[in-house]
């Protein structure tokens, strides 16, 4: 560990060579004292403080409170650092530091450092300001009703906004960095008289683990904290609201903000969880009943339809009512495929469709998703390389994959949906059920922190009564327990009177 010198000019020196090459970092050398024998040095990244602050509320009262006929250089040199600390420096956040290695994390943080010739330490003064993204509307998750701010790419904005919402001392944000690089912040947050302490420690454990060069965004973190990284399906939650971050903080849960990405992440998560949204709780329970109903069905449609379609064509034609049999008969007599190759077809065209439609922006991706499904679509009619049927079955496939709320547990679904046509393919709806056997299977032995993954629909929270807020959603008046899967301290959350 190498720690600073009494002399400013081997100080700087030292830093100059640490930062050799570097042409963002500056350094501003001063003069202070009536005569001007203290020589001072600031050192910053440029682009990362902000210049008036630095300027207006340091520099010039440090030069102007040295200038004042009441400045005694002799007098005041055993406490220079508390006299510049509470007289001749305004900044609000000002610590001393004498280590160089976390010095130079702060000014790489966008911290200003202050060396003063004949101190052994340096002053950090809190100067951040770099360019930044304002509060916007999330765009992955878009509501009729309910707060339209979303988190940007800066830590102290988010945690802000998730504090707007939680106006209890009980809410702790504990800070540290991740990665030897990157010296990325990461917060965590919770509420200290409700989350489960075995769940926070291992939140802590796992996150205190990771030994990388680099973290750029959250994802890279859920992936190094997961239970199952080879799983198809997503342990963490990941939002861009801070209403929901909120909201499973009130539930027991822990949240998990990374600087440099809008995205939050959750934990734990399970089936339940990944399956609402954060309109259902703005929204009458009647209609949002309903709609999480018919979010399961869709589940269902978007990883089941295209190999149901290829079992019956091909193995169990007797299964569908006569006449229809005819019709599909009839639509496939020119179709020169069976119905496997038929059905990858169409799957892999909406896929190339869907990921230009992502990386194109604007309106033109959205054109290229609704235009290129038409033209292709009919044109692949027209050609008799595929059935009307077939159109039908995986426009309602996209169309289901879409309406779950989670984009992470859509993506397992339709890798999951690929493996079930090979099945069908080979064995039919004997194939479809082994497939669906072995899904429910992994799915029942997946963890999220330790808490199922498949709760409360696998046993754990129905006494309780967790289904009553995902299977369907009661009257707020009815949900006075926090839900079970998060073994939460504080169990009541509302007192019916």
């Amino acid at each position: 560990m190498e720690y600073l010198s009494k002399k400013l000019d081997k100080n700087v020196d030292n830093f100059k060579n640490i930062f050799k090459d570097c042409g963002d970092i500056t350094f501003r050398f001063i003069e202070i004292a009536k005569d001007k024998k203290l020589q001072a040095c600031f050192i910053f990244s440029d682009g990362l403080i902000d210049k008036h602050l630095l300027s207006e509320y340091a520099i010039q009262l440090l030069l102007s409170s040295s200038e004042n006929e009441d400045f005694d250089l002799n007098l005041i040199k055993k406490s220079l650092l508390e006299f510049l600390t509470k007289e001749a420096i305004a900044i609000p956040e000002v610590d001393e530091e004498n280590k160089v290695d976390e010095i130079v994390n702060s000014i790489l943080s966008g911290e200003t450092i202050l060396l003063i010739d004949g101190v052994d330490k340096a002053l950090i003064l809190s100067t951040r300001g770099w360019p930044t993204r304002g509060v916007g509307e999330p765009e992955t998750e878009t509501v009729v009703r309910g707060p339209r701010d979303g988190f940007s790419e800066t830590l102290k904005i988010n945690t802000t906004l998730v504090r707007r919402r939680i106006k209890d001392p009980k809410m702790k944000v504990k800070k540290f960095q991740l990665g030897r690089r990157s010296k990325t912040d990461v917060a965590v947050l919770y509420i200290e008289d409700i989350v489960n302490p075995e769940l926070l420690n291992e939140v802590f454990k796992r996150l205190n683990n990771i030994d990388i060069d680099v973290i750029i965004d959250s994802a890279m973190l859920e992936h190094l904290i997961e239970d199952n990284y080879l799983s198809p399906f997503p342990q963490i939650e990941n939002t861009e609201r801070p209403d929901t971050v909120a909201a499973s903080l009130y539930e027991g849960r822990v949240g998990i903000l990374v600087d440099n990405t809008p995205f939050a992440l959750i934990v734990p998560a399970t089936l339940g969880t990944l399956l609402q949204s954060a309109e259902d709780y703005y929204s009458r329970w009647t209609i949002t009943s309903l709609i999480r109903l018919l979010r399961i069905v869709a589940g269902f449609l978007a990883i089941l339809s295209p190999a149901l379609y290829i079992a019956i064509t091909s193995f169990h034609p007797g299964l569908i009512p006569t006449k229809l049999t005819y019709y599909v008969a009839a639509s496939r007599i020119n179709v020169p495929f069976p119905s496997v190759v038929e059905a990858f077809l169409m799957e892999i065209t909406i896929e190339l469709l869907r990921e230009a439609g992502t990386r194109i922006s604007g309106p033109i991706g959205t054109t290229i998703g609704i235009v290129g499904g038409l033209i292709i679509g009919q044109a692949a009619v027209e050609a008799g390389i595929v059935s009307p049927l077939m159109i039908i079955i995986v426009a309602v496939t996209t169309i289901a994959a879409f309406a779950l709320t989670s984009y992470e547990l859509a993506s397992g679904l339709r890798v999951c949906r690929f493996a079930l046509m090979i099945l069908a393919a080979i064995l039919g709806l004997y194939g479809i059920m082994l497939g669906v056997v072995i899904l429910t299977t992994h799915l029942a032995r997946l963890n999220s922190f330790g808490i199922p993954f498949t709760s409360p629909y696998s046993g754990l929270g129905i006494e309780e009564g967790d289904l009553k807020d995902t299977l369907i959603k009661a009257p707020i008046q009815n949900l006075e327990f926090r839900p079970k899967f998060t073994f939460n301290k504080n169990k009541r959350r509302m007192r019916r009177r």
